[in-house]
């Protein structure tokens, strides 16, 4: 059986104990400090840093490419090649008394090359001619080249079969011959292809609409800038 202790002996106890307490502090605990971890041993991710250089990479080449590109446009200065009328001449042009008209003109139309570095290709080409809205005839051409800081000439003779007028046609026909001026409508369009060294292959298309106004008495042509717009 255990043996009873008195008051005595507890409080003693107790002060033996809070004495050793006493001489013992506990001991103090510190914060952990705080760091950041980007990768495991501290690394930053390859993938991002390999990503960072090559668009770095990419994005020097396309200020590179600009500068060479502006700089050649610079010294070069490509010029877009051309189509107009040159000249022309009212070779026939009469109606009867049923109101046909029978008309015939001669028209020279000049393709330009201005650059000087470069030859330029000329495709598509095709113009309609008309009098008053009554269609005359349609201008073609097969695809050829122009040498660098060259034109070429294309020579038409556009001859209409008896076309029909109205009584207000006819009646423009009879004030034309009057006022000595009569106008046909132009209009068309062709395709240009030019290459500039290592620059690469450029291509516009040419756009012509224009009016050719003639003195019916001798059929000379009243000149008139008539060139083609790029579009």
């Amino acid at each position: 059986m255990p043996s009873p202790q008195n008051i005595d002996q507890q409080d003693h106890h107790h002060d033996h104990d809070h004495d050793h307490n006493h001489n013992h502090p506990q001991p103090h605990h510190r914060k952990p400090k705080k760091r950041i971890v980007t990768h495991q041993n501290g690394n930053t991710n390859f993938l991002i840093w390999l990503a960072a250089i090559l668009c770095t990479i990419i994005a020097i080449g396309v200020v590179i490419g600009g500068v060479v590109v502006f700089v050649g446009y610079i010294v070069i200065h490509p010029r877009v090649p051309t189509i107009s009328i040159a000249n022309a001449h009212l070779d026939l042009f009469k109606n009867d008394y049923a109101g046909l008209l029978q008309t015939q003109i001669s028209i020279s139309v000049m393709a330009q090359n201005g650059n000087f570095k470069a030859h330029a290709t000329f495709s598509n080409i095709k113009f309609k001619l008309s009098y008053q809205g009554q269609g005359i005839a349609y201008m073609v051409a097969d695809t050829f080249d122009v040498p660098k800081n060259n034109s070429r000439f294309l020579d038409y003779v556009v001859q209409s079969s008896s076309i029909p007028l109205t009584p207000d046609q006819v009646e423009e026909v009879d004030e034309s011959w009057k006022r000595n001026i009569v106008g046909f409508d132009l209009k068309g369009d062709a395709r240009t292809q030019w290459r500039i060294g290592p620059f690469g292959s450029f291509k516009f298309g040419c756009k012509l609409e224009c009016l050719l106004r003639f003195h019916p008495l001798n059929g000379s042509y009243i000149p008139s800038r008539c060139t083609s717009q790029s579009k």
